[in-house]
């Protein structure tokens, strides 16, 4: 089975896609399956492992409608595209259509409520120029959770395949979280308003003589972060503070420094770093516009509705929990993550789906 994937960045700074897809592929090139994946040309790209089945190609838009012009239904047997509104991604629809070739789309969180309400004009135009039209006549939408399935119903697409959450690399997880006390919050994402930054200062702002700290980790828009540091110097808070970007080793040991990891989001269609949290023992606090509600389930941390007061409400529990039931709580969520959301057992359930697809075909 040859498999094109296209992706519009696989930039270090473009976020949990640009993580979770090759190491996706990479999963499903050891089920047998040829991968190659195309995507912008980066400056800065994520480490991949290729090997002589699966291939990374970097095209300009340009290049990708030329080369995609020359595929053939002989050549590979399916498209599976990475995002939506994206004119990057839209032309891999196009060319699929035009070629006869089944593709699928992973929405990736962009027609979540949040995202369709932002900039809503522009997505209705997208959405009667061509998206729309990419949707409907994909073989498969894959959801990565129930709650982006819904709202994909909510639209009026109805082509929605089993859901496939994405997945973690345990072998990049070397050690756990094994001693608490350090009484520190970390916030490891884009920096971005979706991400809910302001609410968590101003819950912070409240709280912030408990005598703990949080450190927000992550890129994001120049202006934006400093904007977010001068409101914090302005209110004249404490304890908070940027911490720059974290990749590799780096990012891991970040994520273990912590007793807490928050990600006070609007919206996500899964959260990845949630899961990374767990996967090193961290307790972890996100919001119902993630699908964490396990969190709850689980006994690993919180899963809130958003707004100041529960932040605040939340970090004063979780807080006031001793080292020993942080770390209890800590377990829970590796057992979560070994037992469910293994890159392998990801792996396996999107080479189902590329089956069953094919099947109908």
């Amino acid at each position: 089975m040859k498999v094109i994937h296209v992706v519009g960045s696989l930039d270090i700074s473009a976020g949990g896609p640009s993580r979770s897809v090759p190491q996706s592929c990479e999963a499903l090139s050891k089920l047998g399956v040829d991968i190659e994946i195309y995507t912008r040309p980066s400056k800065n790209p994520v480490k991949v492992n290729t090997t002589a089945k699966f291939k990374v190609s970097f095209k300009t838009i340009f290049k990708l409608f030329k080369d995609g012009m020359f595929l053939s239904k002989d050549k590979v047997d399916l498209i599976h595209l990475q995002h939506v509104w994206d004119p990057y991604i839209h032309v891999m629809a196009l060319i699929a259509r035009i070629k006869g070739i089944p593709y699928i789309i992973t929405p990736r969180g962009m027609l979540e409520p949040w995202i369709m309400n932002n900039n809503p004009w522009k997505k209705r135009i997208a959405m009667f120029l061509y998206q729309k039209r990419d949707l409907k006549l994909a073989e498969a939408i894959h959801a990565t959770c129930t709650l982006e399935r819904d709202n994909i119903h909510k639209l009026g697409f109805n082509n929605t395949e089993k859901i496939i959450p994405n997945g973690i690399v345990l072998d990049e997880v070397k050690d756990v979280k094994k001693t608490f006390g350090t009484k520190k919050i970390v916030f490891l994402s884009r920096i971005h308003p979706k991400k809910g930054i302001e609410l968590l200062i101003d819950a912070w702002e409240q709280i912030q003589d408990i005598g703990w700290s949080i450190e927000i980790a992550g890129d994001g828009n120049a202006e934006y972060i400093k904007n977010l540091k001068k409101d914090i110097e302005v209110k004249k808070i404490k304890g908070i503070s940027f911490v720059g970007s974290k990749y590799g080793e780096t990012k891991w040991d970040f994520i273990r420094s912590a007793d807490i990891f928050i990600l006070p989001t609007y919206s996500e269609n899964f959260g990845i770093v949630v899961a990374e949290a767990l996967a090193v023992g961290v307790p972890a606090i996100t919001t119902m516009g993630t699908p964490w509600e396990e969190l709850n389930e689980f006994h690993c941390g919180k899963w809130i509705d958003l707004s100041v007061e529960n932040i605040k409400n939340t970090i004063l529990e979780l807080s006031s929990l001793s080292s020993d039931q942080l770390k209890k709580m800590g377990e829970n969520g590796i057992e979560l993550i070994n037992n469910k959301y293994t890159i392998s057992s990801v792996g396996s359930a999107i080479f189902d789906m590329y089956k069953r697809v094919l099947k109908n075909k």
